[in-house]
């Protein structure tokens, strides 16, 4: 039986302020956050691991094929049989990579029997995967075909340079979809050991919500605690050094419009000045049409086709950053306003009307994140992940409500100094 659109629809009711998250540890030492929310007849589980990218060393793209790795079967069920099981039961499996995590997705039926076949299903997953060689020579050819197809994207050529210059030898440097000679060096049995290493109850966190009880949920984290090597946690991240000072780079690329990214490390999750700058980025380019870049580089200067600014926190620090496309014809001038915008951000924070305008949008936005199962999973797995506090959900509008300007003009000036930023453009000849 599949999921079908009128389940799919149906949203939660419960307020951030009502969420009480409950936390407990397996005997293994996986650590558990479940949130009751009984409205529909399903479960969501979100396994996290230390996982991401920053764990691929010298193998950019190891933790990526590794996560693809895992819908390719187990020692008993290729990966079409692996597929068929989950879908006789009506439930979604899902993995992914990012460059903090790796995630392991479930939904299910709370029915007995179906939600038993696919936690078995999981658990088997988890603790028997297979990494054939067929399936992973696939998935590295299509791998390869998307970097091609990013090589042809200016915006994805200036992403990745733009990490690599923000980042320079810290793991964040590594791009996700990892390199042509890391991708062809790759074996099955280098997935394996990555799985091993890092897939383990101690390196990862499990997120249950849904209509299961707590004595059903610590069932269920038991079972995929089982399932996973007990492991030891991820050594910490290295603190990323600021830049030294302004980097400009120029990549000649045959395209009518020229992308732009400029910024710099700035901001860890868990840290106080992320609300301060929640609010700050909202006025200045994260608020869509009524943000400051949209409004003076687009509306009334004509200089961008899209702009927009944000950050983008991580276990280390995270990256400030503006990005804008633009005609190659007007491309300095276009960077000249950019810097300018920042400048004046950095010197002045905003006005108290931009703020309160900011804060509206973003305090009356934030029920709409948990008005689903998947979006109060994924807060829940973000919460353990990163530690981020029991109480983080219930005060987050209280703690945007307490934003003054001068907390936004103070974080700006202490993260961002716009005197040491990456400008990477993206299209037209070299000047």
């Amino acid at each position: 039986m599949r999921w079908t659109g009128v389940l799919l629809a149906v949203l939660f009711a419960a307020p951030a302020a009502a969420m009480e998250i409950e936390r407990w540890e397996t005997d293994e030492g996986l650590r558990v956050l479940y949130f009751e929310a009984p409205e529909l007849p399903m479960v969501d589980l979100r396994l996290t691991f230390d996982a991401g990218a920053a764990r691929d060393g010298e193998l950019p793209g190891l933790a990526r094929m590794t996560s693809r790795s895992l819908r390719h079967g187990t020692t008993e069920m290729d990966a079409d049989a692996l597929a068929e099981r989950f879908e006789s039961v009506g439930a979604r499996f899902s993995t992914s990579s990012q460059r903090d995590m790796a995630v392991v997705s479930l939904r299910s039926l709370t029915e007995t029997d179906w939600l038993d076949t696919a936690m078995e299903t999981l658990t088997t997953v988890l603790a028997e995967p297979a990494f054939p060689e067929d399936d992973f020579d696939r998935a590295r050819r299509q791998a390869l075909l998307g970097l091609q197809r990013e090589r042809q994207e200016p915006g994805s050529v200036a992403a990745r340079r733009f990490h690599e210059l923000v980042y320079a030898d810290h793991p964040y440097a590594n791009w996700p979809a990892g390199d042509r000679e890391s991708l062809e060096a790759l074996s099955p049995e280098d997935a394996r050991g990555f799985f091993e290493r890092y897939y383990t109850a101690r390196n990862g966190v499990l997120a249950i919500t849904g209509g299961v009880d707590r004595r059903q949920a610590e069932a269920l984290a038991a079972r995929v605690s089982q399932a996973l090597r007990p492991g030891e946690p991820a050594e910490p991240l290295p603190p990323v050094p600021p830049l030294e000072g302004a980097v400009t780079e120029h990549v000649p690329f045959p395209s009518e419009q020229a992308h732009i990214r400029i910024g710099a490390p700035a901001l860890r999750r868990g840290d106080d000045a992320y609300y301060p700058l929640t609010l700050g980025n909202h006025v200045l380019g994260g608020g869509g049409f009524t943000s400051r870049l949209f409004r003076e580089l687009r509306s009334e200067r004509g200089l961008a086709y899209s702009v927009s600014s944000g950050f983008g926190s991580r276990a280390a620090e995270g990256p400030f950053s503006v990005s804008m496309q633009t005609g190659t014809e007007q491309t300095g001038e276009a960077v000249e306003a950019l810097h300018e915008q920042i400048r004046r951000w950095h010197a002045e924070g905003v006005e108290p009307a931009e703020l309160e305008a900011s804060r509206a949008n973003v305090v009356n936005g934030f029920p709409l994140r948990l008005a689903s199962s998947s979006g109060i999973v994924s807060h829940l797995a973000l919460i353990g992940f990163y530690d981020l506090g029991a109480d983080y959900l219930t005060h987050y509008p209280a703690r945007m409500e307490a934003v003054t300007p001068d907390d936004v003009q103070r974080a700006i000036r202490e993260r961002v100094d716009p005197q040491a930023l990456v400008t990477v453009i993206v299209g037209g000849e070299e000047p």
